[in-house]
C-alpha cells in the first residue's frame, strides 16, 4: 500500500514529503530488529521466510536470512543519506 507524498514540491522536487522519511525512517527500525533477531538465534533453531503475498512460510536458511537483511538494512541506510544529502543540498541553493 502506497503512501500519499504529503510534504512534496510539485516543480523541481525542491523538498521531499516528510512522509517519504518518516517510512524510510520506520524500515530502518524494523529491519535493525530483524537482523539483531536473527543475530541472537541460537544456532539450531528454524528460520521461516514468508512467501510475498500469501501466508505461506518455507524453512530457509538462519545466515542466508541473516546476510540478506544486513544487506537490506544498508540499502536503506543509503537511501536515507541520499534523501538528507539532497535535501541538505536542496536547502543550500
Amino acid at each position: 500500500m502506497e503512501m500519499p507524498i504529503r510534504g512534496a514540491r510539485s516543480e523541481d522536487g525542491a523538498a521531499l514529503g516528510s512522509a517519504d522519511k518518516d517510512e524510510l525512517s520506520g524500515k530502518i527500525k524494523e529491519q535493525k530488529i530483524v537482523v539483531d533477531e536473527l543475530s541472537n538465534l541460537k544456532k539450531n533453531r528454524k528460520v521461516y521466510r514468508q512467501q510475498q503475498n500469501s501466508n505461506i512460510f518455507f524453512l530457509a536458511d538462519r545466515t542466508e536470512m541473516l546476510s540478506e537483511s544486513k544487506n537490506v538494512l544498508d540499502e536503506l541506510k543509503k537511501e536515507y543519506q541520499e534523501m538528507e544529502n539532497l535535501e541538505k543540498t536542496k536547502i543550500k541553493k
